[in-house]
């Protein structure tokens, strides 16, 4: 399986006011990987823009942005409600597990700890990669989601050293805006990324700042380095 695009509804760590027209942009252009954050929208609203995307084709992802276990476990029961197919982000796995038992939601929480808004990684690289392997030791924890370029270490050695450190994928989530950033991500073994507001803002090297040719531009590079295996039409997460 090639590496994963996902693209995220998302500008610094909230969902999108006008969510629901940009996902029409990316549905149109055949991305089927498409995320948000559990907040920035209300939950009715979050709720509609999942079924939206389930419609369109795509499969659904919730990133959980709390920083307090009260917090995030009102997350989890949102995402539970929403009905969201993966669930990217937090750290308290204990607290997770049970709420999403039984509902189908692959989970994919963060290793290391997490501090600030939008968020940060901290720690060394040897206290992440035990926090990635202690955490991907937990049935019903599908894989990671690793915020590399949100750490002060060299993030190519902290990205190699979390996918090698366990046998489930890697989503690389934040400050991923460039070619090169993207094809250090699957150097280092990732099975996917995230990429929000750097496609929203325009910032991504493409011919134009729209939204369009920011995606066309993702897609494009996307599919050099799977070597042309479609970027977008992998299959679902398993």
């Amino acid at each position: 399986m090639g590496l994963r695009f996902i693209f995220m509804l998302t500008r610094n760590d909230r969902t999108v006011s006008d969510a629901s027209q940009q996902l029409k942009t990316a549905l149109g252009l055949g991305v089927r990987h498409i995320g948000f954050k559990d907040i920035g929208l209300p939950i009715e609203q979050l709720k509609g823009l999942n079924t939206a995307i389930k419609t369109g084709g795509a499969t659904s992802y919730l990133e959980v942005v709390s920083l307090d276990r009260e917090s995030e476990i009102a997350s989890a029961r949102a995402a539970a409600e929403i009905g969201v197919d993966v669930l990217l982000g937090g750290t308290r796995v204990h607290d997770v597990l049970p709420i999403i038992k039984d509902t189908g939601i692959k989970y994919f929480p963060f290793p290391g700890r997490i501090a600030g808004h939008p968020s940060v990684l901290e720690g060394a690289i040897d206290e992440i990669v035990d926090s990635a392997k202690a955490i991907a030791g937990h049935d019903g924890v599908h894989g990671l989601d690793l915020l590399a370029y949100r750490s002060a270490e060299n993030v190519p050695d902290l990205m190699k050293a979390v996918c090698a450190a366990v046998t489930k994928p890697v989503y690389v989530a934040g400050s991923i805006d460039t070619p090169e950033r993207i094809a250090v991500v699957q150097n280092a073994g990732a099975a996917g990324f995230t990429i929000g507001t750097a496609a929203l803002d325009g910032k991504y090297p493409a011919n134009g700042n729209d939204l369009t040719s920011q995606l066309t531009a993702i897609i494009r590079d996307v599919a050099v380095l799977n070597k042309h295996l479609s970027p977008i039409h992998d299959g679902a997460v398993s």
